[in-house]
This record gives C-alpha cells, sequence and structure tokens, in this order.
C-alpha cells in the first residue's frame, strides 16, 4: 500500500460526495436513485482492505451528514459497517473475483436501505418503509450499473497491493 493511498481515497469520495449531493437527487429513474458514494466506497474497501474500508466509510459518512445537515453520525455508522465488511469480504475471498464488486454493491444495497430504515427506527424518527422498498429494486440496478466504471476507475487509481500481502483463500479447518 503506497502512502498515497489514502489521499487519493479521500479525493475520490470526497468527489463522490460532491456529485451524490449536488448532481443526483433530481433523478430518480423508476423511483430510485443511485448512489454513487456506496459503490465508491465498496470498491475502495474491497481493494484496500477491512480497516481502510472502515476508516474510508466513517468520514465519508460524516461528509454526508454534514452535507444533509441530517442526524450526526447516522450515515456515518452505516458506510463504517459496508466499509468494514466490503473489505473484510476482499481480504478473505473475492478480490480478485470479477463478481465481487457486482455482488458486494447488490449486498450492501439492500443491507443499506434495511439498515437505515432500523436505525431511524431505533432512533425514534419517522421510518416510513414504503418509498424505500418501492424504490429498491431501481436502485440496485442503477447501483449496479454504476458499479463497473467506478470500480475500473478505483482499481486504476488504487491498484491491488502485491500479492504476498493479502489473503488469497479462505481455508475451513475439520
Amino acid at each position: 500500500m503506497s502512502l498515497l493511498d489514502p489521499l487519493k481515497a479521500g479525493i475520490l469520495l470526497f468527489i463522490a460526495v460532491i456529485v451524490q449531493v449536488s448532481v443526483l437527487p433530481p433523478y430518480s429513474p423508476f423511483g430510485g436513485s443511485a448512489d454513487i458514494v456506496l459503490v465508491t466506497l465498496l470498491s475502495i474497501a474491497l481493494l484496500r482492505g477491512s480497516v481502510f474500508g472502515a476508516i474510508a466509510g466513517f468520514g465519508t459518512g460524516l461528509m454526508l451528514d454534514t452535507a444533509y445537515l441530517g442526524t450526526l453520525g447516522f450515515n456515518a455508522l452505516l458506510l463504517t459497517l459496508a466499509g468494514f465488511w466490503i473489505g473484510r469480504y476482499g481480504e478473505t475471498t473475492a478480490r480478485d473475483r470479477f463478481h465481487a464488486p457486482f455482488t458486494s454493491v447488490a449486498v450492501v444495497t439492500v443491507a443499506f436501505a434495511f439498515g437505515s430504515i432500523a436505525l431511524r427506527f431505533v432512533l425514534g424518527e419517522n421510518a416510513p418503509a414504503g418509498p424505500v422498498i418501492d424504490g429498491l429494486p431501481a436502485a440496485i440496478v442503477l447501483n449496479l450499473l454504476l458499479t463497473f466504471p467506478v470500480y475500473a476507475l478505483v482499481r486504476r487509481l488504487l491498484p491491488p497491493t502485491d500479492i504476498s500481502d493479502r489473503v488469497r483463500e479462505v481455508r475451513l479447518l475439520g
């Protein structure tokens, strides 16, 4: 891992937050909206691991919370968990597989939506599940369409680390 990797990741995520907040809100085809921040974070976490993904998720979540003037820490918590678990997935089994970014984005898009509803409920805020669930299929499709170009850009700027630095496969004992 290069010393410039955190700087590159920070710039990528900052640009993704700016695009998410300023460009994407008016566009919601089929009732769902794309989440470029989530796709960018998952791409970075998949390539750099769980700790890097968790730290990037926390910082990105704070940027989103500040930009939306929402509950401080709401997106930070959800994106920290997303970055950690996809980073862990990349560390153990799937970093070199073609389907890994697509699987990660599809699963985390669903988990993020339901986690958002659950967290709002726990915080005592209004948590309508109907609009979220109605827009979920479109959001999954839009995020999957964003995955290939975003993952290719992130992989170009943050190339995978040396093969000896990572685990290739999880081996089950017993």
